[in-house]
Protein backbone atom coordinates (compact mmCIF):
# COMPACT_ATOMS: atom_id res chain seq x y z
CA UNK A 1 0.00 0.00 0.00
CA UNK A 2 1.23 3.63 -0.87
CA UNK A 3 2.14 5.90 1.86
CA UNK A 4 0.33 8.11 4.32
CA UNK A 5 2.00 11.13 2.42
CA UNK A 6 1.48 10.15 -1.05
CA UNK A 7 -2.57 8.39 -0.22
CA UNK A 8 -3.29 12.06 1.52
CA UNK A 9 -1.48 13.48 -2.13
CA UNK A 10 -4.33 11.52 -3.69
CA UNK A 11 -7.26 12.54 -1.91
CA UNK A 12 -6.02 16.38 -2.43
CA UNK A 13 -5.59 15.49 -6.48
CA UNK A 14 -9.53 13.95 -6.26
CA UNK A 15 -11.32 16.89 -4.65
CA UNK A 16 -9.35 19.51 -6.77
CA UNK A 17 -10.35 17.34 -9.63
CA UNK A 18 -14.40 16.49 -8.45
CA UNK A 19 -14.65 20.21 -8.19
CA UNK A 20 -13.54 21.35 -11.21
CA UNK A 21 -15.61 19.05 -12.94
CA UNK A 22 -18.64 20.10 -10.96
CA UNK A 23 -18.32 24.16 -10.82
CA UNK A 24 -16.00 24.48 -13.51
CA UNK A 25 -16.09 28.29 -14.09
CA UNK A 26 -19.27 28.77 -11.69
CA UNK A 27 -21.88 28.07 -9.31
CA UNK A 28 -24.59 30.12 -11.45
CA UNK A 29 -27.17 28.77 -9.67
CA UNK A 30 -26.11 30.10 -6.56
CA UNK A 31 -24.47 33.30 -7.53
CA UNK A 32 -27.78 33.84 -9.38
CA UNK A 33 -29.93 34.35 -6.30
CA UNK A 34 -27.82 34.30 -3.54
CA UNK A 35 -25.50 36.89 -2.63
CA UNK A 36 -21.91 36.49 -1.90
CA UNK A 37 -22.40 37.99 1.92
CA UNK A 38 -25.31 35.68 2.89
CA UNK A 39 -24.57 33.29 5.38
CA UNK A 40 -26.24 30.14 6.31
CA UNK A 41 -25.72 26.47 8.00
CA UNK A 42 -26.71 22.72 6.63
CA UNK A 43 -26.92 19.64 8.77
CA UNK A 44 -25.61 16.58 6.84
CA UNK A 45 -28.77 14.04 6.94
CA UNK A 46 -28.91 10.25 7.34
CA UNK A 47 -31.83 8.89 5.39
CA UNK A 48 -30.87 5.51 5.74
CA UNK A 49 -28.58 3.14 8.34
CA UNK A 50 -25.31 1.44 8.11
CA UNK A 51 -21.68 2.80 8.50
CA UNK A 52 -20.74 6.11 8.09
CA UNK A 53 -17.72 7.06 6.13
CA UNK A 54 -16.25 10.27 5.11
CA UNK A 55 -16.68 12.49 7.44
CA UNK A 56 -13.19 13.61 7.25
CA UNK A 57 -13.38 13.52 3.87
CA UNK A 58 -16.16 15.92 3.57
CA UNK A 59 -14.05 18.48 6.27
CA UNK A 60 -11.79 18.37 3.66
CA UNK A 61 -13.80 19.08 0.61
CA UNK A 62 -15.30 22.38 2.91
CA UNK A 63 -11.82 23.40 3.29
CA UNK A 64 -10.85 23.08 -0.16
CA UNK A 65 -13.42 25.12 -1.40
CA UNK A 66 -13.53 27.92 1.23
CA UNK A 67 -11.23 27.39 4.25
CA UNK A 68 -13.43 30.03 6.23
CA UNK A 69 -16.17 26.78 6.45
CA UNK A 70 -17.06 25.44 9.97
CA UNK A 71 -17.92 22.30 10.33
CA UNK A 72 -19.32 20.63 13.61
CA UNK A 73 -19.24 16.65 13.81
CA UNK A 74 -21.51 14.76 16.07
CA UNK A 75 -20.99 10.98 14.90
CA UNK A 76 -17.47 10.18 13.43
CA UNK A 77 -16.62 7.68 10.78
CA UNK A 78 -16.76 4.13 11.64
CA UNK A 79 -20.22 4.90 13.23
CA UNK A 80 -23.39 2.83 12.96
CA UNK A 81 -26.09 5.08 11.57
CA UNK A 82 -29.65 5.33 11.57
CA UNK A 83 -32.50 7.32 9.97
CA UNK A 84 -32.79 10.61 10.56
CA UNK A 85 -29.63 11.18 12.45
CA UNK A 86 -27.79 14.13 11.75
CA UNK A 87 -23.93 13.76 11.16
CA UNK A 88 -22.77 16.97 11.33
CA UNK A 89 -23.34 20.98 10.82
CA UNK A 90 -21.75 23.20 8.46
CA UNK A 91 -21.68 26.69 8.54
CA UNK A 92 -20.57 30.10 6.62
CA UNK A 93 -20.93 31.42 3.19
CA UNK A 94 -24.08 29.85 1.70
CA UNK A 95 -22.47 29.96 -1.74
CA UNK A 96 -19.51 28.11 -0.33
CA UNK A 97 -22.15 25.48 1.51
CA UNK A 98 -23.80 24.65 -1.92
CA UNK A 99 -20.82 24.42 -3.97
CA UNK A 100 -19.56 21.68 -1.61
CA UNK A 101 -22.61 20.13 -1.38
CA UNK A 102 -22.48 17.63 -3.90
CA UNK A 103 -19.59 16.28 -3.98
CA UNK A 104 -19.77 16.11 -0.48
CA UNK A 105 -22.67 13.99 -0.71
CA UNK A 106 -21.40 11.50 -3.64
CA UNK A 107 -18.41 11.08 -1.70
CA UNK A 108 -20.05 10.16 1.67
CA UNK A 109 -22.72 8.26 -0.06
CA UNK A 110 -20.58 5.87 -2.14
CA UNK A 111 -17.84 5.79 1.06
CA UNK A 112 -20.38 4.42 3.91
CA UNK A 113 -22.11 2.11 0.93
CA UNK A 114 -18.64 0.82 1.36
CA UNK A 115 -17.57 0.66 4.63
CA UNK A 116 -20.92 -1.14 5.37
CA UNK A 117 -20.55 -3.68 3.03
CA UNK A 118 -17.02 -3.95 4.43
CA UNK A 119 -18.11 -4.29 7.51
CA UNK A 120 -21.15 -6.65 7.00
CA UNK A 121 -18.42 -9.10 5.36
CA UNK A 122 -15.81 -8.70 8.31
CA UNK A 123 -18.71 -9.29 10.86
CA UNK A 124 -19.30 -12.96 8.65
CA UNK A 125 -15.52 -13.38 9.82
CA UNK A 126 -16.21 -13.57 13.38
CA UNK A 127 -14.10 -16.31 14.73
CA UNK A 128 -12.08 -16.51 12.12
CA UNK A 129 -8.42 -15.50 11.03
CA UNK A 130 -9.57 -14.35 7.66
CA UNK A 131 -9.29 -10.69 6.75
CA UNK A 132 -10.98 -8.64 4.07
CA UNK A 133 -8.93 -7.27 1.41
CA UNK A 134 -10.06 -4.98 -1.29
CA UNK A 135 -8.95 -4.90 -5.07
CA UNK A 136 -8.44 -2.72 -7.72
CA UNK A 137 -11.64 -3.05 -9.37
CA UNK A 138 -12.37 1.01 -8.01
CA UNK A 139 -14.39 3.51 -9.70
CA UNK A 140 -11.92 5.52 -11.75
CA UNK A 141 -10.20 8.28 -10.55
CA UNK A 142 -12.41 7.71 -7.00
CA UNK A 143 -10.09 4.83 -5.44
CA UNK A 144 -8.34 6.47 -3.06
CA UNK A 145 -11.27 7.52 -1.29
CA UNK A 146 -13.26 3.87 -1.73
CA UNK A 147 -9.95 2.12 -0.37
CA UNK A 148 -10.34 4.52 2.50
CA UNK A 149 -13.96 3.46 2.96
CA UNK A 150 -12.91 -0.51 3.16
CA UNK A 151 -10.48 0.82 6.03
CA UNK A 152 -13.33 2.39 7.95
CA UNK A 153 -15.43 -0.71 7.25
CA UNK A 154 -12.92 -2.65 9.08
CA UNK A 155 -10.90 -4.15 5.88
CA UNK A 156 -7.26 -4.12 4.66
CA UNK A 157 -6.14 -2.14 1.89
CA UNK A 158 -4.78 -4.21 -1.61
CA UNK A 159 -2.21 -2.91 -3.38
CA UNK A 160 -2.98 0.86 -4.47
CA UNK A 161 -1.71 0.45 -8.16
CA UNK A 162 0.23 -1.45 -10.74
CA UNK A 163 3.17 0.20 -8.43
CA UNK A 164 3.56 -0.48 -5.38
CA UNK A 165 3.14 -4.75 -5.22
CA UNK A 166 3.75 -6.88 -8.04
CA UNK A 167 0.81 -9.26 -9.12
CA UNK A 168 1.61 -11.95 -11.35
CA UNK A 169 -1.39 -13.16 -12.59
CA UNK A 170 -2.62 -15.74 -15.40
CA UNK A 171 -2.04 -13.54 -18.76
CA UNK A 172 1.53 -12.51 -16.74
CA UNK A 173 2.41 -16.39 -16.55
CA UNK A 174 0.94 -17.41 -19.41
CA UNK A 175 3.01 -13.89 -21.53
CA UNK A 176 6.26 -14.89 -19.96
CA UNK A 177 6.20 -18.00 -20.27
CA UNK A 178 5.24 -20.42 -16.95
CA UNK A 179 5.18 -19.39 -13.43
CA UNK A 180 8.73 -20.38 -12.70
CA UNK A 181 10.11 -17.99 -15.29
CA UNK A 182 7.55 -15.68 -14.32
CA UNK A 183 8.97 -15.34 -10.89
CA UNK A 184 12.54 -15.67 -11.73
CA UNK A 185 12.30 -13.03 -14.18
CA UNK A 186 10.57 -10.89 -11.90
CA UNK A 187 13.44 -11.03 -9.09
CA UNK A 188 16.28 -10.40 -11.26
CA UNK A 189 14.15 -6.69 -12.69
CA UNK A 190 13.08 -5.62 -9.16
CA UNK A 191 17.18 -6.94 -8.37
CA UNK A 192 17.94 -4.37 -11.22
CA UNK A 193 16.18 -1.61 -10.17
CA UNK A 194 17.09 -1.61 -7.14
CA UNK A 195 13.03 -1.97 -6.15
CA UNK A 196 11.65 -3.27 -2.87
CA UNK A 197 8.41 -4.59 -4.09
CA UNK A 198 6.15 -7.79 -2.45
CA UNK A 199 5.19 -10.49 -4.91
CA UNK A 200 2.20 -12.15 -4.95
CA UNK A 201 1.73 -15.16 -7.47
CA UNK A 202 -1.06 -15.82 -8.81
CA UNK A 203 -2.54 -20.09 -8.61
CA UNK A 204 -5.20 -21.72 -10.88
CA UNK A 205 -5.05 -25.30 -9.69
CA UNK A 206 -2.80 -27.54 -7.16
CA UNK A 207 -0.13 -28.16 -9.95
CA UNK A 208 0.67 -24.62 -10.05
CA UNK A 209 0.43 -24.35 -6.13
CA UNK A 210 2.89 -26.41 -6.16
CA UNK A 211 5.30 -25.15 -8.77
CA UNK A 212 5.24 -21.59 -7.06
CA UNK A 213 6.38 -23.42 -3.77
CA UNK A 214 9.51 -24.17 -5.58
CA UNK A 215 10.54 -20.38 -5.91
CA UNK A 216 11.54 -18.48 -2.71
CA UNK A 217 10.53 -14.88 -2.40
CA UNK A 218 7.18 -14.88 -3.17
CA UNK A 219 5.03 -12.87 -0.24
CA UNK A 220 1.58 -14.50 -0.97
CA UNK A 221 0.32 -16.85 -2.91
CA UNK A 222 -3.62 -15.96 -4.62
CA UNK A 223 -5.94 -19.28 -4.63
CA UNK A 224 -7.85 -17.85 -7.43
CA UNK A 225 -11.51 -19.96 -8.05
CA UNK A 226 -10.37 -22.89 -6.18
CA UNK A 227 -13.55 -25.01 -4.42
CA UNK A 228 -13.23 -25.36 -0.85
CA UNK A 229 -11.74 -29.04 -0.39
CA UNK A 230 -8.36 -27.58 -3.10
CA UNK A 231 -8.69 -24.59 -0.86
CA UNK A 232 -7.63 -26.41 2.35
CA UNK A 233 -5.70 -28.62 0.51
CA UNK A 234 -3.71 -25.55 -0.60
CA UNK A 235 -3.71 -23.85 2.54
CA UNK A 236 -1.92 -27.00 3.75
CA UNK A 237 0.47 -27.70 1.36
CA UNK A 238 1.61 -23.47 1.58
CA UNK A 239 2.01 -24.40 5.08
CA UNK A 240 4.14 -21.03 6.88
CA UNK A 241 5.62 -20.75 3.32
CA UNK A 242 3.96 -17.41 2.19
CA UNK A 243 0.93 -15.73 3.13
CA UNK A 244 -2.29 -16.87 1.34
CA UNK A 245 -5.12 -15.55 -0.46
CA UNK A 246 -8.61 -16.51 -1.67
CA UNK A 247 -10.28 -15.19 -4.70
CA UNK A 248 -12.59 -15.43 -7.18
CA UNK A 249 -16.43 -14.74 -7.09
CA UNK A 250 -17.11 -14.98 -3.27
CA UNK A 251 -19.78 -13.78 -1.99
CA UNK A 252 -21.74 -13.36 1.43
CA UNK A 253 -23.10 -16.59 1.11
CA UNK A 254 -19.76 -18.11 0.91
CA UNK A 255 -17.00 -16.25 2.33
CA UNK A 256 -17.27 -17.89 5.96
CA UNK A 257 -16.51 -20.84 4.02
CA UNK A 258 -13.48 -19.60 2.77
CA UNK A 259 -12.11 -17.95 5.82
CA UNK A 260 -12.55 -21.26 7.62
CA UNK A 261 -10.56 -23.05 4.72
CA UNK A 262 -7.59 -21.36 6.47
CA UNK A 263 -6.70 -18.49 4.38
CA UNK A 264 -4.91 -15.52 5.85
CA UNK A 265 -6.71 -13.29 3.48
CA UNK A 266 -10.11 -13.02 1.06
CA UNK A 267 -10.24 -10.34 -1.68
CA UNK A 268 -13.37 -8.52 -2.89
CA UNK A 269 -14.07 -6.77 -5.54
CA UNK A 270 -17.57 -6.43 -4.99
CA UNK A 271 -16.83 -4.45 -2.00
CA UNK A 272 -15.89 -1.56 -4.48
CA UNK A 273 -17.72 -2.35 -7.61
CA UNK A 274 -21.30 -3.99 -6.39
CA UNK A 275 -22.90 -1.74 -3.86
CA UNK A 276 -25.82 0.53 -3.74
CA UNK A 277 -25.06 4.62 -1.98
CA UNK A 278 -26.51 5.67 1.44
CA UNK A 279 -29.18 7.86 1.28
CA UNK A 280 -27.59 11.25 2.44
CA UNK A 281 -28.88 14.15 2.21
CA UNK A 282 -27.30 18.11 3.22
CA UNK A 283 -30.33 20.63 4.40
CA UNK A 284 -30.41 24.37 5.41
CA UNK A 285 -31.62 25.33 8.40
Amino acid sequence: MISEAQFQAELQLLISNAIREDVGSGDYSSLACIPDTAHGQAKLLVKDQGIIAGVEAAKMIFEHVDPKLKVKTFIEDGTHVEYGEVVFEVSGSSQSILKAERVVLNTMQRMSAIATKTSHLMKLLEGTNAKILDTRKTTPNFRVAEKWAVKIGGGENHRFALYDMIMLKDNHIDFAGGITRAISKTKEYLKENNLDLKIIVEARNLDEIREILLSDGVYRILIDNFNYADTKTAVNLIGTKCQTESSGNISEKTVREYALCGVNYISSGALTHSVYNMDLSLKAF
